[in-house]
């Protein structure tokens, strides 16, 4: 199996190497010092196995897992941490195992024997594992055959269509097969409901108007679009936007 070493500390990686080394059914397919150079690889190399740091620099090893359900065929996680304080989390999104480090060969030994890849079924709870724990910092989108880490603060909106989700940011549109209720849950503080179709980030709203229709529409800051708001969303925005401007 294809094993995919990921840790922001170079002595760590070093020593998960020489260990999976003497292991025949096992190849080491790379390594990477970030989350975000994690998905590139795993795009690029498919492994079967991604042994991973939980605590890095940027985007953490958390969110990472998150991201490979991008992938097709995403890997099986197995966490190692010098911390504990993260075991309840990672076996809420399905890891196959939690080692603390300094890892031991036995411990690695065996959770190797026990990885398999993620089944559709396990790929759509991790998924949904995302709910209870920290926000992400990125939503993943696949455009054109290649995974586009996209950065949440510069979202302005989501609008739902059909089985898609629109994801707007001021360079363009990308489409993500996440339902609108989960984004919503996840993102709250940061995102207010203006239509059964639509959220749209606090941070870009700008003010509300009509349409010749007589339609409340909103304003955000580095798109032309202005979303139609049901009037039942009307004075959450409206107050939304006060507050802002208090």
């Amino acid at each position: 199996m294809r094993v995919l070493v990921v840790d922001d500390e170079a002595p760590a990686r070093e020593r998960l190497l020489r260990m999976l080394e003497p292991l025949d059914s096992y190849t080491v397919c790379g390594e990477a010092a970030t989350g975000q150079a994690a998905l590139a690889l795993a795009e690029e190399r498919q492994p079967d196995i991604m042994l991973m740091d939980i605590r890095m620099p940027g985007m953490d090893g958390m969110e990472a897992a998150r991201h490979l359900l991008a992938l097709e065929q995403p890997p099986a996680v197995i966490f190692t941490t010098a911390y504990s304080d993260h075991a309840l989390e990672a076996f809420e999104m399905h890891a196959v195992d939690y080692l603390l480090k300094p890892v031991r060969r036995e411990r690695l030994a065996e959770a190797l024997a026990n990885a398999r890849r993620l089944t559709r079924v396990q790929a759509a709870a991790l998924g949904q594992a995302g709910e209870h724990g920290n926000a992400r910092t990125r939503i993943c989108a696949r455009v054109r055959g290649s995974l586009q880490l996209i950065p949440v603060e510069e979202i302005r909106y989501f609008q739902a269509d059909q089985k898609y989700v629109t994801v707007a940011t001021a360079e363009g549109q990308v489409l993500i097969e996440e339902t609108l209720k989960s984004l919503e849950d996840e993102f709250r503080e940061q995102f207010i409901r203006v239509h059964r179709n639509a959220l749209v980030a606090v941070r870009f709203l700008r003010g509300l108007g009509k349409d010749d229709g007589g339609h409340f529409r909103v304003r955000l800051a580095g798109v032309e679009e202005q979303l139609e708001i049901s009037r039942r969303h009307v004075a959450d925005v409206r107050q939304c936007i006060k507050s802002l401007q208090s």
